[in-house]
């Protein structure tokens, strides 16, 4: 071998030497270059773990933009219910009232049209007499009017012959029978006559020889719910709901000006929406729980489709089921069950006539919360001020400017509250937030995501320490 290739060799085997020196020296600061994640992985190893943010701090005017109201929690009762869907309807032979001819005639004048408000003893219909059968009667008692007056007179005059024995007391007798026959026929007449919608006005003035030509149709006296009338007195007010006055509001009319009509036809259709029913509608399957809730006689809490309660008093009354149908809808297959319902009013004036405005209308739709079991010793919330996370359930505790996320633990919610077990995680009388909660968990997790936690304060020398 060469000289000159044993020193080239010896200097390569320096050289190597020296990068490898120089490498190893040097290795913390290329090797990070070569895996960053284990890098990562060794930095993050000698640091403590991060905590999960629990506590988040809002501003008085955060507060306010969420409409954030808190409340101590208090223990209670609290009724499991299942929903189910329902309409208010009319209530079957009280909120409507068919108003019919008494007789066979001709209208000649309408007095009150659909929309308008009518009370006991008001005028709906005149009607021209076009009955023989109603003649022939007003005839008839006309004649035994006037025959009884006859036989009067005659008994009177055979009287005095009768004391003096001039004539036979037989013939007194038979004058005494023929009077009661008449006492009877013109009874008969009489009650006809009442029946086909004549007063006892028109009566004595047939008696008199004047007979009836034409008929007033008047508003009938209301019929309470114990089926026995009751006196009424004319419409001042409906401004309240306890108000006394019953009026009927024309709903429909079904004859025309000019209209032959018969004995029993239907002039007219009068409505007072003040007792109606709420008619639910449930499946089979949910039978036995509305039963058992009619028999108990169990609150049905119920809410109102479109109704504004901010201009109406509080409905101040306790929903019942009434009744349950033994009959199952064909095509929905559902059976109804029946609440009832007492509804509120109010009166204006117009022109002169008044007009009615009712709450709550025949159609109108509600959802009923119908009680199945009580649980007792719990905790309720609005639905909103529960927030969940995957299997947890998270509510806000204040506490000034501090808002703590406490677990809990569920035990039933729907649509409108959330009950909460009460075991310790949330003790009674502790402020919690009513609603807002997912927003408050949005504005927990963007706070921790800032790296400076809500309850830790910083002082004007730049020392930090978490809450006293």
């Amino acid at each position: 071998m060469r000289p000159k290739q044993i020193l080239g060799g010896i200097v390569f085997f320096i050289a190597v030497i020296g990068i490898g020196g120089t490498a190893f020296i040097t290795r913390d600061q290329w090797l990070p270059l070569l895996n960053p994640e284990a890098s990562t992985a060794k930095a993050n190893a000698g640091q403590p773990p991060v905590k999960e943010a629990k506590v988040l701090k809002l501003s008085p005017q955060a507060r306010k933009n969420l409409g954030l109201v808190s409340k101590p929690a208090a223990l209670q009762d609290y009724w499991r219910t299942i929903q189910v869907p329902g309409i208010v309807v009319d209530r079957p032979g009280q909120s409507d009232r068919g108003i019919t001819s008494p007789a066979v005639g001709i209208v000649t004048q309408i007095h009150s049209f659909a929309g308008d408000t009518v009370k006991s003893g008001d005028t709906l219909f005149t009607l021209r007499l076009f009955s023989e059968y109603l003649q022939n009667t007003q005839s008839e008692l006309f004649k035994a009017t006037l025959e009884t007056q006859l036989l009067q007179e005659e008994r009177t005059r055979l009287g005095k012959l009768a004391r003096s024995g001039t004539i036979a007391g037989n013939r007194i007798i038979e004058l005494d029978q023929q009077i009661h026959r008449q006492a009877g026929l013109i009874q008969a007449y009489r009650q006809d006559l009442l029946t086909r919608g004549l007063l006892p006005s028109h009566i004595k003035q047939i008696t008199a020889g004047e007979f009836v030509s034409t008929i007033d149709v008047v508003v009938p006296v209301p019929v309470s719910e114990d089926r026995s009338p009751r006196v009424i007195q004319p419409v001042v007010s409906l401004d309240s709901p306890d108000d006394e006055s019953f009026v009927y509001e024309v709903q429909e009319l079904k004859v025309e000006l000019g209209q032959q009509v018969q004995a029993g036809q239907l002039l007219s259709v009068l409505s007072n929406h003040r007792s109606l029913y709420i008619e639910g509608h449930a499946f089979k399957q949910e039978a036995p729980t509305l039963e058992r809730a009619a028999k108990n006689g169990w609150s049905v809490e119920v809410e109102f489709a479109d109704d504004d309660s901010r201009h109406w008093p509080p409905l101040e009354q306790t929903f019942r089921i009434r009744h349950l149908a033994n009959t199952i809808d064909l095509a929905s297959r559902t059976f109804d069950f029946f609440i009832p319902l007492m509804n509120q009013s109010r009166a204006y004036q117009q022109d002169g006539q008044t007009f009615v405005v009712w709450r709550l209308r025949p159609g109108q739709r509600v959802r009923l919360h119908v009680p199945v079991e009580q649980i007792e010793n719990v905790i309720v919330l609005p639905a909103a001020a529960v927030v969940r996370e995957g299997p947890e359930a998270y509510v806000f505790r204040q506490n000034g400017d501090l808002f703590n996320r406490i677990p809990v633990h569920v035990l039933h919610e729907d649509s409108l509250s959330i009950v909460l077990a009460n075991d310790g995680s949330v003790a009674p009388g502790s402020y919690l937030a009513q609603g807002s909660a997912a927003s408050l968990n949005r504005v927990l997790k963007a706070q921790a995501a800032s790296g400076m936690r809500a309850d830790v304060h910083v002082h004007a020398d730049g020392t930090t320490h978490a809450p006293h």
